[in-house]
């Protein structure tokens, strides 16, 4: 199967997500469970009406696990609610797509840029339907990395960054922006989080792994400590650390 047909699906779905989300902005939380916004549930029903009326699975931030198919759409509607709501233009959909267990597809969009990363098992990653690959930086000293959480230890790094939205500090690495990306050992991500820039960083060259060695493609709705590098060698040297 060419797995490129799939991203005309995922494409679609960041179109209708982008209107959806337009008269909810501002609106603050939506009061059905902590830190979960209005424009989240306007996001999130319209990503399951595309997927469930192509015959998807959904594993949803929002909805949790619906529909049936042989494929698994793993979805977070609005990667940094918060960006979003008080307008702070960094704020995605990322759609990752599961296969028998294989991640075969891949859609983040920066949906107040409009720019949009994509890649698919064995095809390369894109920017705008441009190529795209990781630095090649080896150095920590020289490494300018973001995190989510905030990192108690200092490993050397040049420059840090936190921007709040895991998605699109995946593509950073994978772009050559950024250098790395890390939870902090007291924070945690989910499989809608980063599975779609998973598979983004390594079609463009870089790395990953789990602090506490766990897998991370999966579709199951559990933490994940994850770190994301341009490099083995400052992966290596991130997963080494005894904490951050």
């Amino acid at each position: 199967m060419n797995y490129a047909d799939i991203l005309p699906l995922l494409h679609t779905c960041v179109d209708e997500i982008s209107l959806a989300i337009v008269e909810h902005r501002g609106r603050g939380y939506s009061g059905q469970r902590p830190t979960q916004y209005h424009l989240d549930l306007a996001a999130d029903a319209a990503g399951l009406s595309i997927f469930h009326a192509a015959g998807y699975r959904v594993v949803s931030e929002e909805s949790g696990v619906t529909g049936d198919g042989e494929f698994t759409v793993v979805m977070d509607p609005i990667d940094g609610s918060t960006n979003c709501d008080r307008g702070i233009p960094f704020y995605a959909c990322s759609l990752a797509v599961l296969r028998e267990g294989e991640l075969v597809a891949g859609l983040v969009a920066n949906l107040a840029t409009g720019t949009r990363y994509s890649a698919t098992r064995g095809g390369g990653a894109f920017r705008d339907g441009e190529r795209i690959t990781a630095r090649k930086t080896t150095v920590m000293e020289e490494a300018i990395v973001s995190f989510s959480g905030l990192a108690q230890h200092h490993l050397g790094w040049a420059q840090v960054r936190a921007m709040g939205a895991a998605s699109l500090e995946c593509c950073l690495v994978a772009d050559g922006s950024l250098d790395a990306y890390s939870v902090a050992q007291q924070s945690s991500l989910h499989p809608w989080d980063y599975l779609a820039g998973l598979l983004i960083c390594h079609e463009a060259g870089a790395v990953a792994g789990d602090y506490r060695g766990e897998e991370l493609i999966t579709d199951v709705m559990e933490e994940r400590h994850p770190v994301f590098a341009a490099t083995q060698e400052l992966l290596t040297e991130f997963l080494a650390a005894p904490s951050l």
